[in-house]
């Protein structure tokens, strides 16, 4: 993926887990330190970069990856950190697909901010037999697209705030494995 900075730069991420900066004339970077450790296996890596829509006043950075977990298990992860010369810092975990399973494919990870400055960030059903049904059910990520606040916060006017029998940050379900989003 890639983020087109306001100088003419771009983020450019690399599916192992590298970060790098592109200068105009085709410069390539060194990786930038400060990026989270990825689980780089199958479909897994490095996935999206966004800049914040206000990036110019706040200098936050969103990247979604696939994060293991521990004990085998790995799932999508969203944080969002200041770019800094060569490093990212201030780093924040955002989001967290919930649960994390033992499954190499099937991330989703696309990152796109509304016009209202929300994040929307796409999540695949984890694509194992014993997954993909659960792109129906509300109780957990598998196959949703997730609607949160640029800091993690849930909007107020998601469509499922307040469902005892849903998870707030849902925006919409149902979907196999989105890993392209763009905002019309």
């Amino acid at each position: 993926s890639l983020a087109f900075l306001p100088d003419g730069r771009m983020l450019v991420t690399e599916r192992p887990g590298r970060l790098r900066l592109v200068t105009p004339d085709g410069a390539v970077s060194a990786p930038l330190a400060g990026v989270p450790p990825v689980f780089a296996q199958g479909q897994g890596g490095l996935l999206d970069v966004a800049l914040d829509p206000d990036y110019a006043v706040n200098g936050w950075v969103y990247l979604s990856f696939a994060e293991d977990r521990g004990s085998g298990t790995n799932a999508t992860t969203v944080m969002r950190a200041k770019l800094a010369g060569a490093a990212l810092e201030d780093a924040q975990i955002i989001f967290r697909q919930q649960p994390a399973v033992e499954s190499p494919a099937h991330f989703g990870g696309r990152l796109v901010f509304g016009r209202d400055g929300r994040l929307f960030i796409t999540l695949g059903e984890r694509a194992g037999r014993q997954f993909i049904e659960r792109a129906q059910s509300l109780d957990d990520h598998f196959g949703k697209i997730i609607r949160i606040e640029r800091n993690g916060g849930i909007p107020a006017d998601n469509p499922f705030v307040g469902r005892a029998d849903a998870r707030p940050e849902i925006w919409s379900y149902g979907h196999r494995n989105p890993q392209g989003a763009a905002l019309h």
